[in-house]
């Protein structure tokens, strides 16, 4: 018997899909081959700029050697079992067991719309690197020194234990030594949270994921589509899947590069609208990139999904937050708002881009007002490293938290299925993308030892996660720094894992 690994793939239009036979283990079935990747032209994630940020609100760091605290613990060694990856359709006979059918009906309703499932025989999880101690610390202390962020923090699970947690605060005048109480934006790590929010929903037979968005926020029921100086109506509606997998056609904030500038695009903002409604209005009143499902771009989905997530529960999205996630992960720490108490424990900003060197408090770029209503779940929470990490072992385990079950296991595998391939291919080689995280589908592409199925996402002050649910293993990277370094999540990965070997 061998287990499967869903990683579905959508069709491209461009491609010509040549139906074939394959045979694994005494299994013959039809599939479709792995249409050409696309590229997208988004190369990097999310910013916004400063504005008129005045150089001498920051505070200009002396160089220095980073002081540390580290909290070593001993790793258990874990077996782990390498597998080919192959592809099955909708209709593959050999998935048979309960389970199989249990994730058949939960994915049933995306492989009608043309995506491919490419699954895996055995766990593909490795032990951790025998030296990843000592390689996340060289880690650490390099980006302190070469001035990439501040203090720094990294949390590594592994089967329900944190099995290393390392600290290094870099002493330079303005930041602030990291400790259990240090609280920090996690931007863009709000989105797998907003997704969990979903997959709890979807669970409870509450929308199906081809469910037109406007069946439940009807202002997105007309959407236009742009095409260079006009304006024409969308082919397709806009369906709740195309929202969970950046497919709508909603773009991010003008100054992504390889977006163009779009100074009517909405933005999110606590202050510009009253609550998630009056921002889905905006939304929908804006034209899209592209007709939705058809291709990906890196955008606004997560805000949208917060309302949803508002109608479907009839809870304002942070209190169902907090019902659903929070409180029963113990994520004491993670909320929308900075309250009086809270903002003493918010880490300061490290900032070192063009002429700009140093450390602020005076830069959130989001208000995090207890008052506010229009709290978005791509980028709005702020979190702990601890709770984090709480989230992150319920992720590796499979929707299970010390006997708590948040989702199924057949959630999981659909947050780490494939829809859209090659999407950041000079910033993350080797991996596609799931529900608004990335997915590691060829390592060696990538460069490292990280295993199959790997999935993972990074916030915009340079917070990064990623989740192994096949060795129940997990790793957290937190700082408070701009500008945004994509290099920062394959050398966590390769730390963790190890580099592949040349031979």
């Amino acid at each position: 018997m061998f287990r499967r690994r869903s990683s579905l793939r959508p069709a491209s239009k461009e491609a010509t899909r040549t139906p074939g036979r394959r045979r694994f283990r005494g299994c013959s079935f039809t599939h479709d081959l792995v249409s050409p990747r696309r590229a997208a032209t988004i190369g990097r994630l999310p910013e916004q700029t400063f504005g008129h940020l005045a150089a001498e609100s920051l505070v200009h760091p002396p160089r220095s050697v980073s002081r540390t605290a580290v909290f070593p613990i001993k790793i258990r060694p874990c077996r782990r079992t390498r597998s080919t990856p192959l592809e099955i359709t909708a209709r593959d006979p050999s998935m048979r067991s309960s389970a199989s059918r249990a994730f058949a009906t939960l994915i049933t309703p995306l492989l009608l719309t043309g995506v491919v499932a490419a699954q895996s025989s055995a766990p593909t999880g490795k032990p951790l690197a025998p030296d990843f101690a000592e390689k996340l610390t060289a880690l650490q202390e390099a980006l302190i020194e070469n001035e990439v962020t501040g203090s720094n923090v990294v949390l590594v699970g592994l089967d329900g234990e944190v099995v290393h947690r390392s600290v290094r605060n870099s002493g330079r005048q303005g930041d602030r030594d990291i400790t259990e109480e240090t609280l920090f934006p996690i931007w863009s790590m709000s989105k797998p949270i907003t997704i969990v929010a979903m997959m709890t929903l979807h669970e409870k037979g509450l929308f199906d994921w081809n469910d037109p968005v406007s069946k439940y926020i009807p202002c997105f029921a007309d959407l236009t589509v742009r095409e260079g100086d006009t304006v024409r109506p969308a082919k397709t509606p806009l369906r709740v899947i195309d929202l969970m997998t950046h497919r709508s056609g909603y773009s991010y904030y003008p100054s992504v590069p390889g977006i163009p500038p779009r100074h009517d695009q909405p933005q999110q903002s606590q202050t510009k609208f009253k609550d998630l409604q009056e921002f889905c209005e905006a939304a929908a009143a804006h034209p899209l990139d592209f007709d939705p499902g058809t291709d990906f771009r890196y955008g606004i989905n997560q805000a949208i999904l917060g309302r949803l997530v508002e109608v479907l529960s009839g809870r304002p999205f942070g209190t169902y937050l907090e019902e659903a996630i929070f409180e029963p992960l113990g994520m004491t720490d993670t909320s929308f708002v900075l309250d009086e108490q809270r903002r003493a424990r918010f880490q300061p900003l490290y900032i070192n881009i063009g002429d700009l060197k140093g450390y602020t408090n005076l830069l959130d770029e989001l208000n995090y007002d207890p008052d506010s209503k229009a709290h978005f779940g791509g980028e709005g929470l702020v979190s702990s490293p601890a709770d984090y990490a709480r989230f992150c072992e319920m992720l590796a385990n499979k929707g299970d938290f010390r006997g708590r079950r948040i989702i199924s296991p057949e959630s999981i595998e659909a947050i780490r299925t494939v829809y859209s391939e090659d999407v950041f291919p000079e910033l993350m080689p080797g991996v596609d993308m799931g529900f608004s995280v990335f997915v590691t589908t060829d390592p060696e592409s990538e460069g490292h030892n990280t295993p199959l199925g790997v999935f993972g996402w990074s916030g915009y002050h340079n917070t990064h996660f990623f989740v192994d649910p096949d060795s129940n293993a997990w790793a957290i990277f937190m700082s408070r720094a701009r500008d945004f370094n994509g290099t920062i999540p394959p050398r966590l990965r390769a730390a963790v894992y190890g580099e592949r070997s040349s031979n």
